[in-house]
């Protein structure tokens, strides 16, 4: 007599996996929808740019050099990027770069130290920075009367550049009596500078004998 077959009954698959599938599904498209819109908003993207420090370098060349644009995506470049960017400018020294959300951009710039003065060709008046790049001092600005005045300088002239980085390293208490430095080159010199004092008196030296004084 053939045995009789009991139907195997189906176990209930559990439905609580299934459902939190379906929760973690929907909660994932849920945040790249909000992603989405917040990029698309006006939230994600620049408001303001602020920039400060700055004295002669101008504004408008500050901000045409970090690539930042108002309306632009906030998070679209980085604070590297930026200040990599702004310390090409010779004029500058250090930079720092503060996002503030929502959209504010925080630049604050400085220059190097100005550490003499120069007519200009056309008769404007430059500052001689550290670094050696000379600049048109802006109307706006007062001139510091404690700074020599270099005259008869060639714009290319590259023992100014070391002349300025040497001058950065004198104390402005003894930068002070210094009134004027002109180029007096020599066959036997040809970095020979004269300088004269507010007190009358001319010294006559060259620029590497001044830097090897000053960085003892």
């Amino acid at each position: 007599m053939p045995k009789s077959q009991i139907p195997v009954l189906k176990k209930n698959r559990p439905k609580g996996n299934t459902s939190r599938k379906i929760v973690i599904i929907l909660l994932l498209l849920f945040i790249v929808l909000l992603a989405v819109l917040f990029f698309r908003s006006s939230m994600s993207r620049i408001s303001a740019i602020e920039i400060t420090g700055n004295v002669y370098t101008a504004t408008s060349e500050l901000l045409e050099k970090s690539g930042l644009k108002e309306g632009e995506q906030f998070f679209g470049t980085s604070t590297a990027e930026v200040i990599e960017r702004l310390k090409t400018i010779k004029a500058i020294s250090t930079v720092t770069v503060d996002k503030q959300f929502p959209g504010i951009i925080h630049i604050k710039v400085q220059e190097y130290a100005t550490v003499a003065y120069e007519l200009g060709s056309d008769g404007t008046l430059k500052a001689i920075l550290a670094s050696g790049t000379s600049l048109t001092v802006p109307a706006t600005i007062g001139v510091a009367v404690e700074k020599p005045i270099l005259t008869q300088w060639k714009a290319d002239d590259p023992l100014k550049a070391k002349l300025s980085q040497t001058l950065a390293k004198i104390p402005n208490e003894l930068t002070t009596d210094i009134s004027e430095i002109i180029p007096n080159p020599t066959p036997s010199f040809p970095d020979q500078i004269r300088m004269y004092t507010k007190t009358q008196f001319e010294v006559i030296t060259t620029v590497s004998l001044y830097r090897i004084k000053w960085s003892i």
